[in-house]
């Protein structure tokens, strides 16, 4: 019965999909930044790039496990990470981040162009458009606002372009060995379940005419 009243819910809200629009909200992408996302791609990738540019061939959904925009947003927002992520800062010093930010009223920001790299997900940030969503602890839950949003966002992406692959965080890994797959470390993962399967499998079902390929 729970499923079916969210699968419901989320339909009725699709279909007041006109009102949704994206607010940018740039994050910091200053000359370290961007020194450091050159770096991400050359040492992670193999890939020697003048711009941190990407070509999407997929989209990701996140959750922050933070409760606020703000306080999501400020995660985000500096070039370098903080002491807090010491988990993957031996990696690389670049801040994690994601192209767009979904608030649990469902409005949209973009913090990043949506072709520049964004550190989001192990192996694929040079092929991945990252939408994080505000919230996803049992205490304050995705929203049937930020459904709607997610939604709307993956269709306006895939219709502008040519987006393979719509995954959640969780399903990283099953990308190893695949072509898109560039991470140079077989030591370097973490264990993600953003954002939640209920949620990813609504989205992929409201998004089926783009016919994505299925995740290995």
């Amino acid at each position: 019965m729970k499923n079916m009243i969210f699968y419901i819910s989320f339909l009725l809200l699709v279909s007041c999909g006109n009102s949704i629009k994206i607010i940018d909200k740039p994050i910091v992408f200053d000359k370290q930044r961007k020194e450091l996302t050159l770096a991400y791609l050359s040492e992670r990738y193999g890939l020697e790039q003048v711009d941190p540019f990407i070509t999407p061939k997929m989209i990701v959904l996140h959750w922050t496990v933070i409760p606020t925009l703000e306080k999501s947003f400020n995660a985000f927002n500096d070039a370098t990470l903080p002491n807090w992520r010491p988990d993957i800062k031996s990696v690389s010093g670049l801040n994690v981040s994601a192209q767009f930010l979904v608030d649990q009223d469902g409005t949209i920001y973009r913090l990043l162009p949506e072709t520049t790299m964004a550190r989001h997900i192990i192996g694929l940030n040079h092929c991945a458009i990252g939408i994080e969503n505000v919230g996803g602890t049992d205490a304050l839950p995705l929203t049937d606002a930020q459904l709607k949003a997610n939604i709307w966002l993956v269709d306006y992406l895939s219709d502008k372009y040519a987006i393979d692959y719509l995954i959640g965080h969780y399903e990283y890994t099953n990308f190893e060995g695949h072509e898109l797959w560039l991470e140079v470390d077989d030591g370097y993962r973490t264990e993600k379940t953003d954002p939640g399967k209920e949620f990813l499998n609504a989205v992929k079902d409201a998004t089926k005419r783009h016919h994505f390929k299925t995740t290995p």
